[in-house]
């Protein structure tokens, strides 16, 4: 195994802790980019103990996740440098990303979540010996700052709660395409442009038929010829991504869709709420 290569080389990480389970099961996975390849990272899931107890009850377990660069360092000297210099864990987070939605495959599991480093107990990046990362321990480690969540695209005059007491009291309805435009808005995000190719189709065309009941609200007729417009380029996207040639010119289309469908509905939400 790569990271037992060298009694005295020191391995680097980014580390996330989770209360409860993630789902993957402990253990020690290598990633290669392709069959064949040298290990590229590998990433180590453990359970530790929790770092409180309650009274009449326990805590749920703590859920580590390490990714380890499999490229050591020589000495302690080297690794402790990089340490002081480091700062942004997005290559790691997307390495965690990726095997996060691996695992939701492999499992078939449909509620598997993504990666999602707002909801870690703790980040850390560190080195240590081969030995101490498969265990999922270091030599020295600092805390990261959790990554900034997005801010709103756009200001809204409505707020999330008063949209959610709409929707529970009956005054409002959930559309199909708002569900299939979150899930595009999460595969973008996460880097998966060929899930979120094919996804905006779906959103797309569920959007125009759904959002058709609704042109007679503000300005829902414009936004409407505007994304019936758009719709050629989402399909020819969408069969990039089947065939496997989507280019980052299809990507920058996808994103600007998006942006467009996700204005749209909340352009409804607003004017719904206020008729």
């Amino acid at each position: 195994m790569a990271l037992r290569v060298g009694v005295f080389r020191r391995f680097r990480f980014v580390q996330w802790e989770f209360a409860g389970r993630l789902g993957p099961p402990p253990g020690r996975y290598v990633v290669r980019r392709f069959a064949g390849d040298d290990v590229r990272e590998v990433i180590v899931v453990s359970l530790v103990p929790p770092p409180t107890r309650r009274r009449r009850r326990e805590p749920p377990d703590v859920t580590r996740v390490t990714v380890i660069d499999a490229a050591p360092v020589p000495d302690d000297a080297t690794a402790a440098a990089w340490l002081r210099g480091f700062d942004d864990s997005s290559e790691a987070l997307a390495i965690f990303s990726r095997f996060m939605a691996f695992h939701r495959v492999a499992a078939a599991d449909p509620f598997a979540p993504d990666a999602d480093p707002a909801k870690a107990l703790a980040i850390r990046a560190g080195y240590g010996s081969g030995e101490q990362l498969a265990a999922g321990e270091w030599t020295e480690a600092k805390p990261l700052p959790a990554p900034s969540l997005p801010t709103e695209r756009r200001r809204s005059k409505h707020r999330p709660a008063d949209r959610l007491a709409a929707l529970l009291s009956g005054r409002d309805a959930v559309l199909a395409c708002e569900e299939l435009t979150l899930r595009c808005r999460a595969d973008l995000d996460l880097g998966r442009n060929r899930e979120a190719a094919l996804q905006l189709e779906a959103a797309l065309s569920a959007g125009l038929s759904e959002l058709s009941g609704w042109v007679t609200l503000g300005d829902l007729a414009e936004r409407l010829s505007e994304l019936g417009g758009l719709s050629a380029a989402v399909a020819a996207a969408g069969v990039a991504a089947r065939s496997g040639t989507l280019s980052e010119a299809d990507v920058e289309v996808v994103s600007r869709v998006l942006s467009r469908l996700e204005a749209a509905l909340r352009a409804r939400a607003i004017h719904a709420a206020e008729s």
